[in-house]
């Protein structure tokens, strides 16, 4: 039987309070059990109310992860903005360590100017080596750095260059499957059996970091602007039966519009389909 860890991703719209320790214990009353916990806009958060919010989460059983700034970019012209990326990944990782999150999700790259795709993501797993071993000073032992699947095409992440740097590097090094993501990199076309298959037999994973959610079409593609669910762009319910088919261990954030309400229709299907949450 599989096991699912279902959440928002960041403080649920509904939470009375704004902070993310109050996001978590709504999370759980909602009847859910994960949140990432969001740095998108920067790493805001002492190690200190890190360490208080994990404690928090595993006392009432809420799986955490972190998303890292958006403002990362380890293929950049310019050194040090490289050096700034790799600070800002290092910042959320010690932070996501103290609350005893299992994995960031971070935007790694874009080609940029680079004058090929392979010459890039050899720079990406230059940066990601340094912050491996700089990670093992810090006493960075839990936490995986999850590489996000990508729908913008200027952007590292496809599926194949996720995986790819999962294998070269180190264990520690993951993919982030962004569900939608990947369906609009690959023209609005998905086999979600197939990639949980590679997850865990190429890399052998024994749990998947991913997120979800709906995305717009505008003339004909889609696009990177996140909508509900309901929309079926892409379709949740064919993912919930791949994943029910095996015995497999998956987080997944919602990261529509809707947060906790597409959570919990996403939760609805899968208890509609057998699984049974809490066992």
């Amino acid at each position: 039987m599989p096991k699912i860890y279902l959440g928002t991703a960041g403080i649920p719209l509904s939470a009375k309070g704004k902070s993310t320790i109050e996001g978590v214990k709504k999370v759980k009353e909602l009847g859910l059990n994960a949140m990432e916990v969001e740095f998108v806009q920067g790493v805001k958060m002492s190690i200190e109310k890190a360490k208080e919010l994990g404690e928090v989460a595993k006392t009432i059983g809420v799986r955490l992860s972190v998303h890292a700034p958006y403002y990362i970019n380890l293929c950049s012209e310019e050194k040090e903005k490289i050096e700034a990326s790799k600070n800002r990944i290092l910042e959320t990782a010690t932070r996501a360590e103290a609350m005893g999150a299992d994995a960031i999700a971070i935007h790694v790259a874009f080609y940029g100017k680079k004058s090929k795709r392979e010459e890039c993501l050899d720079e990406v797993k230059s940066s990601l080596g340094e912050i491996l071993d700089k990670s093992k000073e810090l006493g960075i032992v839990n936490v995986k750095y999850g590489i996000e699947t990508m729908a913008k095409e200027t952007a590292i992440g496809t599926l194949d260059e996720v995986i790819l740097l999962s294998k070269e590097l180190d264990r520690q090094i993951i993919p982030y499957i962004d569900w939608a993501h990947t369906f609009a990199r690959q023209g609005g076309q998905i086999d979600y059996g197939e990639i949980l298959d590679r997850l865990t037999k190429e890399l052998g994973l024994t749990h998947i970091n991913s997120h979800f959610e709906g995305l717009e079409i505008r003339n004909g593609k889609y696009v990177d602007i996140h909508r509900s669910i309901v929309y079926n762009t892409p379709p949740f319910e064919p993912l919930a039966r791949e994943i029910l088919k095996r015995d497999i261990s998956i987080t997944l954030i919602c990261e529509s519009p809707e947060l906790e309400n597409d959570a919990l229709r996403m939760k609805k299907i899968l208890e509609d389909l057998g699984y049974k949450f809490g066992e």
